[in-house]
């Protein structure tokens, strides 16, 4: 990953800084990415360690919520510090105002997280390019997620990250299904749609390979509707089993349909692995054209 521009004060912005943050999580002691009261959640608790941080609240932009159950490879966030909070973390340090944060906020996260810790890790937290957006920059979010379908390959070792499915999988179906999904699309019959949002994306990466005998789906696309990625897997292994034809998906996709044989995949093998932005000069006007997009009611994130 390249080298974010020396940091500068965003214009119209009273002179705060931007800081981008990039942490990965274990999503199984957490319900869900987004903050909510009375439950533990990754938001809630990285916005605590930041609070004993720097002494205010503080909140984050995400790239992209993830629910309950779902881990994050490498997730990344953005929030906004005045320029004397971000200098005077290395007041009195030896070290970088980048090496001053990490090392207080990993402390303090694992004082938020009490026996949980170690289930939220940040990788890399630095001022931000000009025009960088965590949410709205974002060209592209990419997920795994891992199935064995074969009993011997059920290692009790690994029960919290695969999905145990007790009949054998067509990778060869299951490739020829998903490739008919690729492309701008309404997801409707994929999704459970949120008020007033679109359930329009654009599908760049639904396939399946073999590893070590298990099964691995790589999905990829602008951005995810609730519930999507969980959606495509658990209707694409309908057709893996043979269960269902090979134009089924794309069937359902056409025909808008949500029924009772839309089955979600439990969220625990799902990871989100990465998240594409385009080069530093790019980021603001990326930026502002997914918010025109959002205006018009045709925004994918």
């Amino acid at each position: 990953m390249s080298s974010p521009e020396p940091v500068r004060p965003h214009e119209g912005e009273g002179g705060f800084f931007r800081l981008r943050i990039d942490l990965g999580y274990d999503g199984a002691p957490f319900s869900g990415w987004a903050t909510q009261p009375g439950r533990q959640t990754v938001q809630g608790s990285l916005e605590a360690a930041l609070e004993l941080v720097f002494r205010r609240p503080l909140r984050v932009v995400v790239a992209g919520r993830t629910d309950a159950g779902v881990h994050a490879r490498w997730q990344v966030i953005h929030l906004d510090l005045t320029a004397e909070e971000w200098h005077g973390l290395a007041r009195h340090q030896a070290d970088s105002a980048h090496a001053a944060l990490l090392r207080r906020l990993r402390g303090a996260l694992a004082r938020v997280l009490g026996p949980a810790a170690g289930a939220i890790v940040v990788h890399r937290a630095e001022p931000a390019p000009v025009g960088f957006d965590a949410r709205f920059s974002a060209l592209w979010r990419r997920y795994s997620y891992q199935i064995a379908d074969d009993p011997a390959r059920w290692d009790p070792v690994y029960r919290n990250s695969i999905w145990w499915y007790r009949h054998p999988l067509d990778a060869g179906r299951l490739n020829r299904a998903a490739a008919r999904l690729l492309g701008l699309q309404d997801f409707l019959a994929f999704c459970k749609p949120r008020e007033g949002a679109t359930t329009v994306r654009e599908l760049q990466r639904f396939e399946f390979a073999r590893d070590s005998g298990l099964l691995v789906a790589t999905v990829q696309a602008d951005a995810f509707c609730h519930n999507m990625v969980r959606a495509l897997i658990g209707a694409a292994v309908q057709v893996g089993s043979g269960e269902q034809s090979e134009s089924w998906l794309e069937e359902r996709l056409e025909a808008r349909l949500r029924d009772a044989r839309s089955v979600l995949a439990p969220p625990h093998p799902l990871v989100l692995e990465e998240v594409g932005y385009p080069d530093p000069e790019s980021l603001g006007a990326r930026a502002e054209q997914t918010r025109a997009r959002r205006e018009t009611g045709t925004d994918p994130s």
